[in-house]
């Protein structure tokens, strides 16, 4: 019988979040509160979220292979509206996963410049629950392209990850940005084991499409809720490659970045991060260690932990907390002119993004929005209603991938609060893994990228200095860096370079 444990403390970090300023972020600032309002369900005992350990939904085994003859140059782009001459190969367009429902997903894909036909595939997914990774990854972390502040063109990214990977967005589940379902109960519950059983039919349909990826060395990507996302999808093509008795799809690693893995610890770290960086006082980040029950079967907390709960809340409130040493946006309209741009990442770009991917053109261009949908494209989905399960932890799932002999890396940018460095360490420091390479600096271009510890087992966490939640967005070097060492399976550098 499956339970339904949650944590009442989650309630008084959601309070505080939910004071942000409007101004800062206004229609964006779903991305923040996504991952806010599904832990703010599960404090609910009675939310019918089922946070019990992932496993593959049943089923599964009977996703459908449709025909795919045909549709890969029908999915080429040619050009986006506004967009600089490049000279690699990207597609858009939409797989089927479920004929009968009427369900399909949208990808984007970006092929590499050069070495294309040998370098491997990555998937990147954003997390959420709920929200875009063409609306964030694509557009604002890794891909080939930014969005002017006029909202019509772009311009190139310099440290674009398909410089060393052939690399594929989805945006999922349905109901999120373009992709779409013609069910209703779709929208109406989602969760963890539907999404991670509809990203796997989307694969292996995608495969038969782009037939000659389907030997190629596979890699997941993805960070914040994409920390479930990730080794979830990761299981599932697992489970069927053994129930294959060989690789349908050919994984050999994960990479997740400030990701959620963890419920306790990611919630109790980021406590202790606000007061190791003087966000909040240390007296009240004692008087919630003291006071507060951290563990998940927690169902009531003392009035001292209500009233350390809600001094954070006057301190936190007023800052980016996925970037607490960002400036905010705003200014939310559009420029006549592009701005010119700068080497720091502009804090209105989803404001870009979203006037972008709603023009008429460009939604032709992309081959999206075909069934022509009732509602905007959001970067945030507004469109599913529940989310049913979510575990309250997926460490046994990096125990699992240690024991099959995939790569799992673990990154955190150091400035991001809300699923901070201090989380992470403190989940991984569960797993009382033994270490192979003791903490050290690892750099990029003669200047510390960050720090990495490596452990038995191929798992390697990593820092990423001076990074917000969106790793990419704030230090595009170091993050292009870090996936170029994560694909090759070599250390991060331990001493200065020009490279």
């Amino acid at each position: 019988m499956r339970g339904n444990k949650a944590s009442c403390w989650v309630f008084f970090f959601l309070f505080i979040f939910s004071s942000f300023p409007a101004e800062s972020h206004g229609k964006t600032m779903k991305q923040i509160e996504a991952l806010d309002t599904l832990q703010k369900a599960k404090l609910h005992g009675n939310s019918g979220i089922d946070t019990n350990l992932f496993e593959v939904e049943n089923g599964a085994e009977n996703h459908k292979i449709h025909p795919q003859e045909g549709l890969k140059e029908k999915d080429r782009i040619d050009m986006l509206p506004g967009q600089p001459h490049v000279g690699f190969s990207q597609y858009g367009g939409y797989v089927t996963i479920d004929e009968s429902k009427g369900k399909a997903l949208y990808y984007y894909f970006a092929e590499a410049p050069f070495s294309k036909k040998s370098l491997p595939l990555l998937l990147w997914l954003n997390g959420g629950p709920g929200c875009s990774s063409l609306a964030y990854g694509a557009m604002q972390e890794l891909g080939p392209f930014r969005v002017h502040s006029d909202g019509k063109t772009l311009y190139r990214n310099r440290y674009a990850w398909n410089k060393v990977a052939n690399v594929l967005f989805l945006e999922s589940p349905a109901g999120v940005g373009f992709s779409y379902s013609n069910t209703t109960s779709d929208y109406r519950n989602g969760g963890d084991r539907k999404t991670a059983k509809d990203n796997y039919a989307f694969l292996v349909n995608w495969l038969e499409r782009f037939p000659e990826y389907k030997n190629r060395d596979f890699y997941i990507s993805g960070e914040s809720y994409a920390g479930h996302y990730v080794p979830q999808l990761a299981h599932t093509i697992l489970h069927h490659n053994k129930k294959a008795n060989g690789p349908i799809i050919n994984l050999k690693g994960i990479i997740i970045g400030n990701a959620v893995i963890n419920d306790e610890t990611d919630e109790l770290g980021m406590y202790q991060y606000f007061g190791s960086h003087a966000l909040v006082s240390e007296k009240t980040i004692r008087q919630m260690e003291k006071h507060c029950n951290f563990s998940p079967g927690a169902t009531s907390q003392s009035k001292e932990c209500r009233k350390a709960s809600e001094e954070a809340l006057s301190n936190i409130d007023g800052i980016d907390i996925y970037n607490i040493y960002a400036p905010l946006c705003f200014n939310t309209n559009l420029t006549v002119r592009p701005k010119k741009v700068t080497p720091e990442f502009d804090p209105c770009s989803d404001y870009y993004v979203y006037a972008y991917l709603n023009k008429a053109d460009v939604q032709k261009a992309l081959h999206a929005n075909v069934t022509k949908l009732k509602y905007d494209w959001e970067p945030c989905s507004d469109v599913i209603q529940n989310w049913t399960d979510s575990a309250s932890t997926i460490i046994p799932l990096l125990r699992e991938f240690m024991e099959n002999g995939l790569r799992v890396w673990v990154f955190s940018g150091d400035t991001d609060g809300r699923v901070p460095v201090t989380s992470t360490m403190a989940s991984i420091d569960t797993m009382k893994l033994s270490v192979k390479t003791p903490w050290h600096p690892w750099f990029v271009a003669k200047e510390v990228g960050g720090y990495t510890e490596v452990y038995k087992g191929d798992l390697t966490f990593a820092t990423v200095r001076g990074a917000g939640h969106q790793v990419p967005s704030f230090r595009p070097k170091r993050a292009l860096s870090l996936i170029a060492h994560f694909l090759s399976g070599t250390p991060l550098p331990r001493r200065s370079s020009k490279h």
